[in-house]
Order: structure tokens, then C-alpha cells, then sequence
């Protein structure tokens, strides 16, 4: 099986640690290593490096290469701009399908953290499995929940349609994406529902039917690209098509699309998180609400549930009596927020674009 692990975001809801130049799944938020490379270090030892592929966007390649020297370049998959995920992912499978349309591929995502590495892989190599063998055309790979978490995207299951060496797989009924905290209640307190980690394994055939039955200008925009694949014309046909792409989110093109009977669901207790926001990362590190989350000199005197990091060596932060609070001081900036005003972060900083302060951003 194929890794094929997605790593272009440009991460502004953890401004100012993530920046347009340096995006958070380059920066070590969690420990000494950054959350791409951690991706990495969870597939290498059991796929090898000739099986995994990086897609990102084309300014952050040479990022790639220097943190992933062990990945060989041409398996890595430059974006020339923005489109959101339907064509970075149909791009992706163009070049993975290059090598075998048929063999199984896993798509992974580069920001992600998992604490029980082996339940991860376990999972991983039972999806493959029910690739092969059975009628799935898709398997999700879910988080069974801890709790009523709003921020993440939610899978309804229904019957368990059988066991694989151990795990228990069911059939997939519908994707949630975000709902209300008073739904997820309802979704946690049900038992039918798992978080969507967005993982999953299917076949590049499989996929690559769906765009062309249900996007088919993306589809043919795509077939003038991956025409071009292995020539000296493909940057060219790349930077000329790819930018003209329908900018639209991989769910609404593709996985919107897709019957029940076509996946299935497994899930497990991986310690999976995301820390797509600066609040999510300080419940990653620091699940605790009494606890704080802190990096770097810092004293947090009277202070709970929040996150308190500090990137310059020789200057001390300290903070006093801050409940809830979000406080991360770089060299050129400095956010205090609230962790009830965090999902506005992302807004302010897109404000900065065009302006004098774009440098930022």
C-alpha cells in the first residue's frame, strides 16, 4: 500500500506560530519534531520510503525535501496555487496512479497527531485488507470519541457487517461536518457516530471514476495534466490548467457523492487529535482543563486552561490569573486571545493581506 500524505495548508487558525511562509505542519508545535515529519516517522518503518508520496503546494517543496530528505523528490507533488482539496487530491491520485491504479492507497494528513502509533498502523493494515478482499471501494478510518467535540467532523455508522483479524467494521452511513455542540451531544450520547479523522484507504481507480462521473471539467482538466506526467511539459501544463480548476472542498466533490454501500468504517482509540486551532492544540498537549499548555520561558502564576508559548529564548513571559486564555509571543508578533474569540483569528489575519502588514501574516 501507498502513503500518500497531504501537506499544502497555509495553518492561519494557529497564527502567529503558523504562517502563509512557514505553515503549521512545518513547525514543532508538539515536541521537537513537526507534525509532518511525525507523519512520516508513523508510516517509514512499516511502508518504507518508496511508498509515500507528499502532496503540497509547489511553494513549499523545497521545505518538504529539506525536512523529508529520505523522500525522493519525484514523489513529491507541487500544487502551483490554491484550489482547495478536490483538485489537489485528484492531482495527487493522477501521479500515485502513475505506478498502480489498483494498489490500495492511504490518504493521511500531515497536521494531524496520534499518541498510540500502533492502533494507528493496526488500522491501516485492516483497511488495506477490506480494500482487497471485500466489495469496500473505501474504508474510513474514525476516532472513537471521547467526548462531544464540535470542531471535528463526525461519521455515522450503522451495522457491524463483521471482524477483521480483531477489528470490528461497519458499514458507512453519512459524513457530518461541524455540527452544533447540542447535535454532537446528541451524536456522542448515541453510540452511531465516530470522529472523522479525514484518513482513509481506497484504490486510485476507485476515486478517479468518481471525478469523472460527477466533475467532469475537472476530470478532463486533469487528463491534460497527467498526459503531460513524466515529460518536459509538465510544469507548463501544470501551471496552465491547474489554477483554471473549480476551487471546491474534496467532500463536496467526491465524497458527497459516494452510496453507503460503498465504505465501510473502522474505528479505534488512537489518540488521534487535530490541532487545527491554537484552543485544539493547548486540549491536545493539555487535555486537562486545569492544567496549561507552555513552551519556552514562561511562568504562568494562577493560571488555568490555557496555552502560554514563547518562541524568543531570551525574553521571559509571564501571566498572572488568565482562565481560558491564548497568549503566543514570536519575534515579530504577539496574539492574547480569548479561547472563545479563536475561531476569529483566521479572519484578522486574512485581513492582513494587501496591506502593509501582510509581512505578517
Amino acid at each position: 500500500m501507498r502513503a500518500l500524505i497531504f501537506a499544502g495548508g497555509s495553518g492561519r487558525r494557529l497564527w502567529p506560530i503558523s504562517r502563509q511562509a512557514s505553515p503549521k505542519q512545518f513547525e514543532p508545535i508538539i515536541g521537537e519534531e513537526s507534525t509532518l515529519q511525525m507523519a512520516i516517522s508513523r508510516v517509514l518503518p512499516t511502508y518504507g520510503a518508496d511508498s509515500i508520496y507528499v502532496a503540497t503546494n509547489s511553494n513549499y517543496l523545497e521545505m518538504v525535501q529539506d525536512q523529508l530528505p529520505q523522500i525522493d523528490p519525484t514523489h513529491l507533488i507541487g500544487e502551483p496555487t490554491r484550489r482547495d482539496l478536490g483538485p489537489a487530491v485528484g492531482l495527487a491520485m493522477a501521479h500515485v496512479a502513475q505506478e498502480n491504479e489498483d494498489e490500495p492507497v492511504a490518504i493521511l494528513w500531515s497536521d494531524n497527531v496520534i499518541e498510540n502509533v500502533g492502533s494507528f498502523l493496526h488500522l491501516m493494515s485492516t483497511a488495506e485488507s477490506l480494500v482487497l478482499e471485500t466489495d469496500a471501494e473505501l474504508v474510513y478510518l474514525g476516532e472513537t470519541p471521547r467526548f462531544a467535540n464540535e470542531n471535528l467532523g463526525w461519521i455515522r455508522i450503522s451495522d457491524q457487517l463483521g471482524t477483521h483479524d480483531g477489528e470490528p467494521y461497519f458499514r458507512f452511513e453519512s459524513l457530518t461536518y461541524r455540527p452544533s455542540l447540542e447535535k454532537c451531544r446528541a451524536m456522542f450520547e448515541s453510540g452511531d457516530y465516530v470522529w472523522n479523522t479525514g484518513f482513509f484507504v481506497t484504490r486510485p481507480r476507485f476515486i478517479r471514476s468518481l471525478y469523472r462521473q460527477y466533475m467532469p471539467e475537472m476530470w478532463e482538466q486533469l487528463s491534460e495534466i497527467e498526459a503531460s506526467i513524466g515529460t518536459d511539459n509538465y510544469e507548463t501544463v501544470l501551471n496552465d490548467v491547474y489554477p483554471k480548476m473549480e476551487s471546491i472542498s474534496f467532500d463536496d466533490a467526491i465524497l458527497a457523492h459516494m452510496e453507503p454501500g460503498q465504505a465501510l468504517v473502522l474505528h479505534s482509540d488512537m489518540g488521534w487529535s487535530d490541532p487545527g486551532t491554537l484552543y485544539a492544540l493547548k486540549e491536545t498537549v493539555a487535555p486537562d482543563p486545569e492544567i496549561n499548555a507552555t513552551k519556552g520561558l514562561v511562568i504562568d502564576a494562577s493560571c488555568r486552561d490555557s496555552l502560554i508559548y514563547n518562541y524568543e529564548p531570551e525574553k521571559l513571559v509571564m501571566t498572572i490569573g488568565l482562565d481560558g486564555v491564548i497568549v503566543v509571543n514570536t519575534e515579530d508578533a504577539l496574539l492574547v486571545a480569548h479561547k472563545d474569540s479563536i475561531p476569529q483569528l483566521k479572519e484578522e489575519v486574512n485581513k492582513l493581506e494587501g496591506t502593509e502588514l501582510e509581512k505578517y501574516s
